[in-house]
């Protein structure tokens, strides 16, 4: 056997396959980990920066769309509160109270347990397609992913970024050790499990799209997903 047959046999072992919800995305695949212009904790300055930002540049459209959306559940159901206040886990398994536009019936929590036997996804995860909590403005904010703008607040005040994985419901107690690694970033409003996978991911599938992230992150990587995201929300793809 020839010298360079044996060093490229060493090279198949020491490199780790693509994962396979990578293969037909070479724009992520591309994104070398430690290529970025800034590393280490000079990139978590910069992306906290980034983000305070564009919050701000970005408030006209947003503050307007909140006063808007606010109205619209107001005169759907003038009883119940706007905004749907959730403990999600965030880094290093710290819980924080996440905001969302509501988009269920007041007692949504309470009729989960009567449509376990409806869940399309791997427990934790709960899905149900047309679930019947959900409002009639609530289909329209999640289907346009408007549900999501109260979390500019999480942002400016440190507990999610733009960009990371999404903040699970239940604690990181329930991570096996290996999934613990997602809890090393804040949380995001965006991700790529929305730009990949969304409503059709397992947990564990998404939990790998969220290592993949995090060994690629930089700044451009950051860019990319939120433009890539944003238009996905015009395209009302994968929303449900």
């Amino acid at each position: 056997m020839s010298l360079q047959r044996v060093q490229d046999i060493f090279t198949s072992i020491s490199v780790e396959p693509t994962p396979h919800f990578l293969v037909r995305h070479s724009w992520v695949v591309n994104f070398k980990p430690n290529q970025g212009v800034f590393t280490g904790d000079a990139y978590f300055v910069a992306k906290r920066s980034m983000d305070i930002l564009l919050v701000l540049l970005s408030s006209p459209l947003w503050v307007l769309a909140v006063g808007l959306v606010g109205l619209a559940i107001k005169h759907e159901d003038r009883s119940e509160g706007v905004i749907f206040v959730q403990e999600r886990t965030g880094r290093g398994g710290k819980r924080f109270p996440m905001y969302k536009f509501r988009t269920m019936v007041a007692n949504a929590e309470e009729q989960k347990e009567e449509l376990m036997h409806l869940n399309e996804l791997q427990w934790p995860d709960f899905k149900i397609t047309d679930d019947p909590r959900i409002t009639r403005v609530g289909r329209f904010l999640r289907k346009t992913s408007l549900d999501e703008l109260p979390q500019v607040f999480n942002v400016l005040r440190g507990e999610m970024s733009l960009v990371g994985p999404r903040p699970t419901s239940f604690k990181s107690e329930t991570y096996d050790l290996w999934q613990t690694e997602r809890l090393d970033v804040l949380p995001g409003i965006t991700g790529l499990w929305q730009l990949l996978g969304r409503a059709e991911t397992e947990f564990n599938e998404r939990l790998r799209m969220d290592i993949a992230y995090i060994e690629r992150r930089c700044l451009w990587f950051d860019i990319q997903i939120l433009t890539r995201t944003l238009l996905a929300v015009l395209k009302q793809r994968g929303a449900y």
